[in-house]
């Protein structure tokens, strides 16, 4: 597994509390899923290197 940044995130509780219920409605940790939905977006965007083409852009 690659290394991970970690960094301190300030968040709205009530957005807090939907990302912890969806979260948890998909298997993961709200970490997990922040960084799922901000890859996905990257994605999206055309900005994720080699989108869809490694098994780094799988991880989670």
């Amino acid at each position: 597994m690659s290394k991970r940044k970690a960094f301190p995130l300030r968040i709205n509780p009530k957005l807090y509390e939907v990302l912890e219920r969806w979260a948890a409605d998909e298997l993961r940790s709200v970490n997990g899923q922040i960084e799922f939905l901000l890859r996905e977006a990257a994605v999206r965007a055309g900005r994720w290197p080699g989108a869809g083409h490694s098994q780094e852009d799988k991880e989670v």
